[in-house]
C-alpha cells in the first residue's frame, strides 16, 4: 500500500528551546498527515478492507450502492446496467458518465479492472465466485443488499459503511436528517387527513408469457417499512422472503385484501412488461371486481423511484405516496 511517509528535522537549538519553556504540545495533525493514516473497515461478510485514504474512483455492482454513493457526492466510475439505472432510479440520477460494467448479476471483470478502481462496492447478491474474482482488481467492500428483520437500519448502515470508504460521512448525517424530517412530514401529512392507520398495499407486478404475477412488498420490504413509519398499515397477510420482504401472489390472491385497502404500485413506462396493472390487468374480471379498484384507490406512483434504493428514493417515495393519498 501506499502511504505518505511524514518527516520531521527538529534542531538542537530549537530543542532546547521547547524544553526551557516547557512545552510538549505535539506537531499540529495536518490533512496531509490525516490521509496518510489509511481506512481500515470491516464488511457485511466480516471481512477486512483496507484503503490507503479515502476512495475516489469507486466502482458499484447494485444500484441501491451506486445511489448511496451519489447521495454521499461521489460519482461513481464505474456501474452495473447504466441504462437500467438511468430508468429506474431517476429520484437520485447520475451526474457523471461512468462506464457500464455489464450486468448486476455478472459484471465484466475486464472493464473494471481497466478503470483501475481504488474500491469496488460490491453486492451481497453477487456470486462468491465473481467477488473473488473482484478482489484481484481491488479492494472489495460487501454490503448487504436487504434485511427484512431492519430494512431502514440497513439502508443506512449501507450508506454509513460506504461513507466511512469514500470520507464522507458528513454528508451521510445529512442524509439521514433529511429523511427523518421527511418521514416526520408525512407521518403529520397523513394524520391531518385522517389517514393514519390507513390500509396500504403496495406492489409491482410483471407480464411473462401473457401471465401475470403480483409481488406484494410486505412489512418486512424497504417499502413496507416506509409505510409503517408513515402510520399506514400493511395489508398484505402474505409472508415475504427474509431479505427483501417481497412475497408472490396472483391476481386472485388480490381478493384477501381488506375491502377498505388503498392499492399502490410503481409501473415503468421504459419497460412495459412491468405494470401490468394499466395493461392486462385493466380488461380482467377479478381485477375490476376489487373493491379498491371500484373505488378509485389504484395510486400509480411516478416512475423512477427504485423501490430497493436509499434514502432520496424513500423521500421520492414518501412524496408521492402521501400526495396520491390526500389528494
Amino acid at each position: 500500500m501506499r502511504r505518505l511517509l511524514l518527516t520531521a528535522a527538529t534542531t538542537t537549538a530549537a530543542a532546547l528551546a521547547l524544553a526551557a519553556c516547557g512545552t510538549t504540545e505535539p506537531a499540529a495533525d495536518t490533512s496531509e498527515a490525516k490521509a496518510s493514516k489509511g481506512i481500515t473497515l470491516t464488511d457485511a461478510t466480516g471481512a477486512k478492507v483496507k484503503l490507503d485514504g479515502p476512495a475516489k474512483k469507486v466502482v458499484a455492482t447494485e444500484w441501491n450502492e451506486v445511489e448511496s454513493l451519489i447521495t454521499l457526492g461521489v460519482d461513481p466510475v464505474g456501474v452495473a446496467d447504466v441504462k437500467g439505472y438511468k430508468t429506474w432510479d431517476t429520484a437520485v440520477p447520475l451526474k457523471n458518465e461512468p462506464k457500464d460494467i455489464g450486468t448486476r448479476g455478472e459484471p465484466s471483470m475486464d472493464t473494471i479492472a481497466s478503470l483501475s478502481p481504488d474500491l469496488i462496492v460490491a453486492s451481497s447478491d453477487l456470486p462468491d465466485a465473481a467477488v473473488k474474482q473482484l478482489r484481484k482488481i481491488a479492494p472489495v467492500l460487501e454490503i448487504k443488499s436487504a434485511d427484512a428483520a431492519d430494512q431502514i437500519g440497513q439502508m443506512f448502515k449501507n450508506l454509513d459503511l460506504i461513507a466511512k470508504a469514500t470520507g464522507t460521512t458528513d454528508k451521510a448525517e445529512a442524509a439521514r436528517t433529511s429523511f427523518e424530517a421527511k418521514v416526520a412530514e408525512g407521518r403529520k401529512t397523513l394524520a391531518g387527513a385522517e389517514l393514519d392507520g390507513t390500509g396500504i398495499a403496495f406492489a409491482d407486478g410483471y407480464v411473462t408469457s401473457n401471465q401475470v404475477s403480483i409481488r406484494p412488498y410486505t412489512s418486512g420490504s424497504l417499502i413496507g417499512s416506509v409505510n409503517e413509519e408513515l402510520g399506514l398499515k400493511n395489508a398484505w397477510k402474505v409472508k415475504g422472503d427474509p431479505a427483501y420482504g417481497l412475497g408472490t401472489t396472483d391476481v386472485e390472491g388480490l381478493t384477501a385484501l381488506p375491502e377498505d385497502t388503498a392499492f399502490a404500485y410503481i409501473g415503468n413506462d421504459g419497460d412495459k412488461a412491468s405494470n401490468p396493472f394499466a395493461g392486462q390487468l385493466k380488461k380482467n374480471a377479478v381485477w375490476t371486481s376489487l373493491p379498491f379498484v371500484k373505488a378509485g384507490e389504484v395510486h400509480r406512483l411516478p416512475d423512477g423511484i427504485w423501490m430497493f434504493g436509499g434514502p432520496g428514493s424513500m423521500e421520492a417515495y414518501i412524496d408521492a405516496l402521501v400526495g396520491a393519498l390526500t389528494k
